[in-house]
């Protein structure tokens, strides 16, 4: 199978977040960056699982700058075959997507697995956008994957419950927590990582439609009031008329 894993570097997670420009862009000064857990720990690797059950390629691609190199290198020492970066700045979600959808209607992958959010933006906009840029089916927070011939069966929870889908490749997805179990680059992998190349390609021309203008910090917590249990009453008026929640 021919595999496509899109991936994106985000901020570690211990990440003290700050904002310059007037609130108007992230400060990225001083801060470490890692590959987005969901794309590593899970789409990746269930996309190398899949490669070492039925044969085939995995490409890694990304869109940023050079910069983004070191965090690309780790996917393939994980596995991947082969990487591709878009050499730009990944302005929007749409960009993001309109670069991947590109890429992958050129090469013909029968799978596009995308983690399903980013840690820092939690959007989980993009997988949806390359689908529908595509026009493949997309199937969100897979956490459950088996795959036979050209045919997969798929599980993820919905609200209430567990769903489980069955269909024909080529189609893209974005996976959760449970899809595969996190593996550790070995020195072995990180050796022949430094000699593949990473291809750098240009963009694809796209009309943005949205861009941000500022970020805000959410309001601060504030301390936890404790109410005896048995005193209904207090509790009653503290939700109606402070928390104004009933």
């Amino acid at each position: 199978m021919k595999l496509l894993v899109c991936v994106s570097q985000t901020p570690d997670t211990t990440t003290k977040v700050k904002f310059t420009n007037d609130n108007t862009a992230f400060d990225t000064n001083g801060v470490q960056y890692i590959m987005n857990p969901y794309d590593e720990w899970y789409a990746l690797v269930r996309a190398l699982e899949l490669k070492e059950q039925a044969g085939g390629s995995v490409t890694v691609f990304n869109v940023g700058p050079k910069s983004n190199e070191t965090v690309i290198r780790k996917g393939l020492a994980i596995g991947a075959d082969s990487a591709v970066r878009v050499d730009a700045e990944a302005t929007s979600s749409f960009f993001v997507a309109k670069q991947i959808a590109a890429y992958a209607k050129q090469e013909n992958f029968d799978l596009v697995f995308l983690g399903k959010e980013t840690i820092d933006y939690n959007g989980s906009e993009v997988g949806p956008m390359v689908a529908e840029l595509l026009d493949l089916p997309f199937i969100s927070y897979v956490n459950e994957m088996t795959v036979e011939g050209n045919k997969a069966t798929i599980g993820r929870e919905i609200e209430g419950g567990k769903e489980t889908i069955e269909l024909d490749a080529p189609f893209v997805l974005s996976a959760a927590k449970g899809l595969a179990e996190q593996r550790i680059p070995n020195m072995r992998g990180i050796m022949m990582a430094k000699r593949k190349p990473i291809k750098a390609i240009p963009t694809v021309e796209v009309a943005e439609t949205v861009r941000a203008v500022k970020f805000e910090y959410p309001p601060e917590k504030t301390g936890v009031k404790l109410i005896d249990p048995e005193n209904m009453d207090e509790l009653v008026n503290l939700l109606h008329n402070e928390a104004k929640v009933i």
